[in-house]
């Protein structure tokens, strides 16, 4: 984060390096496992190596596309470009590309495996629904995910699950194509089928393990957000207002469009989800509980002397 004004979060920096180091453990005994169950270390390699590639250069126009998002140019979104502007100026940062996503789900995210090809995008159900500062609270949030370069992070982190999942859904159909029953190769090794259920079961392990840890760093990063946009605005409380605004908008958005959206949790200012109360497992959650952001937004008031 060198070079902004946005506040340094030491446990976030070194939570950040845990989960990529844990992660990395994980790759490698994702590919041993593999090679293990049967498959050509070659095959492996260049499996995870594509899906790499592909999930990190390309993670800002995947997320674009499957939230029909589009970049606007500030004569398409003047006023929006225009917040943008100032607080890229206010945390001397450099400015990321800005997108609208059609969609009545109201919120926000940033996407981008580097500075350059950061964008932020926000839903026209989000700029209907905030005035002026309270948009410009949750921009300052999601700009600091970049400033943090923890999107950076949460973009490789997240690729491992997608080739785990792949890989599941790949060997469960061959294994019920070919049979658990089909004897042995003609090698005198394991059946195919056999095979396939061994790959199953590793990356079915290292999807368990990679979902989370990023569940872990994700519901720390937004609370870390949360506090870098507070002192940056010097406005927690407009914060803690959009939030409240846009969590309880969710129960009016339609199931359908929730569950369209919420794929993207973890990089949302708030989740898309209707459910309220305690959740399956904390474990498993992308976000902190709101009371416990508005908490943290309202200790932070009363550090600024603004009271609660």
């Amino acid at each position: 984060m060198a070079g902004t004004k946005f506040r340094p979060d030491g446990g976030l920096t070194a939570r950040m390096v845990m989960t990529m180091t844990l992660l990395a453990l994980v790759y490698v005994a994702f590919i041993v496992g593999l090679v293990l169950a049967g498959l050509n270390i070659w095959l492996v390699m260049v499996i995870v190596g594509a899906f790499a590639l592909f999930s990190y250069f390309a993670s800002d126009k995947i997320a674009m596309f499957s939230m029909g998002a589009r970049e606007v140019s500030p004569e398409q979104a003047p006023e929006l470009h225009a917040l943008v502007d100032r607080l890229c100026a206010m945390a001397d940062m450099s400015k990321p590309r800005v997108g609208v996503a059609d969609s009545d789900v109201p919120n926000a995210f940033a996407t981008g495996h580097s500075e350059k090809s950061a964008v932020i995008c926000v839903t026209s159900g989000l700029l209907r629904r905030l005035d002026g500062p309270e948009l410009e609270a949750v921009l300052a949030h999601e700009l600091s995910h970049i400033a943090h370069r923890d999107v950076m992070v949460m973009t490789i982190a997240g690729f491992l699950g997608i080739v785990a999942g792949f890989l599941t859904q790949a060997g469960l159909r061959f294994a019920a194509f070919s049979g658990v029953a089909g004897g042995r190769s003609n090698n005198g090794g394991p059946a195919p089928a056999v095979i396939a259920l061994l790959v199953v079961l590793v990356s079915a392990i290292a999807w368990v393990l990679s979902f989370l840890l990023v569940r872990a760093l994700s519901r720390y990063r937004e609370l870390s957000a949360d506090r870098a946009a507070a002192y940056l605005t010097g406005r927690p409380s407009t914060l803690g207002s959009a939030l409240s605004k846009i969590t309880g908008d969710m129960a009016r958005i339609p199931t359908r469009d929730l569950r369209q959206a919420e794929p993207f949790n973890a990089f949302f200012f708030a989740p898309a989800s209707s459910r309220k109360g305690f959740s399956v497992s904390r474990l498993i959650a992308t976000h902190p509980p709101v009371d416990q952001r508005l908490a943290q937004l309202s200790d932070i008031s009363r550090q600024l002397g603004q009271g609660s």
